[in-house]
């Protein structure tokens, strides 16, 4: 998957001069959307056998690293797109097929279950409203979690087409600006059996991903996004230690030996995060509760290993990072914001602890 890599990152240069603009208009311009399909990242976790590209969780990381990197908002979104499209591995192959066929597919969504689903000859009738729908302007479809009335397993996604559902303009934020995560919401919306599935069932279909469990899919990504916006904030302040003087001293800043330290740091941490995470996920054998832990851990550690290494570089910035023309205060923004994701917070790290340790614990988390 090199040549994908590398139509990404060429794609990711024509991206990172429009990080102002994309901040500004809180979501993705149209033809950077239409780019991202074109390249097929929306379809990355999809069964290649219906039209996806089933990278493999190694080359999706990859990607969502580069995106990241590019712009943090374009890698969040793609991010969640391309993770969302691994529900395709759940429907009957020939409706999973039928929505790929669309050239513009996107699928987004939230699996939350904030929604109520009632059976209903056929399929469900969905009612609810979920926030954090990352990408909803542009998806071709929505996956919305419901609690099913008097059924088990009691929470089901529902895929509904997007047109269906209304988007409320929610997300004025601080980080990740421009992802357009605002509240959707279902009136009153049949969904046909065929597009419900739960995360429960066992995937009808065979894909690169299937080995691991969906929400650990998810948060792959989730950390993948941040080591790519602490790469780009390394470069950015190696850029600007090279150019900017002590006013008092006259000494450019990359002489200052506390400086020097906190790149090695930065790049220390932003290094070993990446290398933990891609080493875990390459881990061959069964993926049992205690090798699906050990990969939440490294998930985990590599969100806040790129978190840090991003403060580094906007604290030794001194006050130019504070100017809203100043790159590293998106980047400062963009990191803090995706570490606060359920995925890779306090809960799962105690989760995992508890795995580790032998203690009965619930790992639905993982």
């Amino acid at each position: 998957m090199d040549g994908l890599v590398e139509e990404v990152r060429e794609f990711g240069v024509r991206v990172r001069v429009r990080s102002a603009e994309i901040e500004r208009g809180r979501t993705l311009p149209g033809d950077v959307v239409d780019g991202l399909a074109d390249i097929g990242v929306f379809r990355l976790a999809a069964p290649r056998g219906v039209g996806g590209l089933d990278v493999g969780p190694v080359s999706f990381a990859r990607v969502c690293e580069e995106l990241g990197y590019a712009d943090g908002s374009v890698g969040w979104v793609a991010m969640i797109a391309a993770a969302t499209s691994m529900t395709l591995a759940f429907l009957e192959p020939e409706v999973a097929h039928a929505m790929l066929a669309d050239r513009r597919f996107m699928i987004a969504g939230v699996a939350a279950p904030f929604g109520t689903a009632t059976p209903v000859g056929g399929g469900y009738r969905v009612r609810g409203r979920w926030p954090f729908a990352s990408g909803c302007e542009h998806a071709t479809w929505l996956v919305g979690g419901c609690r099913v009335a008097g059924d088990r397993p009691a929470v089901r996604m529902m895929i509904m087409p997007a047109e269906a559902l209304t988007v409320h303009d929610t997300w004025d934020v601080s980080g990740l600006r421009g992802t357009g995560s605002h509240d959707i919401e279902a009136g009153d919306v049949f969904v046909a059996e065929h597009h419900s599935f739960s995360l429960a069932d066992e995937p009808r279909q065979e894909s690169a991903v299937s080995g691991l469990p969906a929400l650990s899919i998810l948060a792959l990504g989730i950390a993948a996004v941040p080591l790519g916006v602490a790469r780009r904030a390394i470069e950015e302040f190696t850029s600007l230690a090279r150019s900017k003087r002590d006013p008092v001293g006259g000494q450019w800043l990359a002489g200052k030996s506390w400086v020097r330290s906190a790149v090695a740091e930065a790049e220390s941490l932003r290094a070993a995060g990446l290398a933990y995470l891609l080493g875990e996920v390459s881990a061959a054998g069964p993926r049992d509760v205690t090798a699906v832990a050990r990969l939440r851990l490294a998930i985990a550690t590599a969100a806040r290993n790129a978190t840090q290494a991003v403060d580094l570089m906007y604290e030794a910035a001194g006050g130019t990072s504070v100017y809203a023309s100043s790159p590293l205060q998106r980047h400062f923004r963009d990191v803090h914001a995706a570490a606060q994701h359920a995925m890779v917070g306090p809960d799962v790290r105690e989760t995992v602890g508890a795995v580790l340790l032998g203690e009965d614990v619930n790992t639905a988390r993982l």
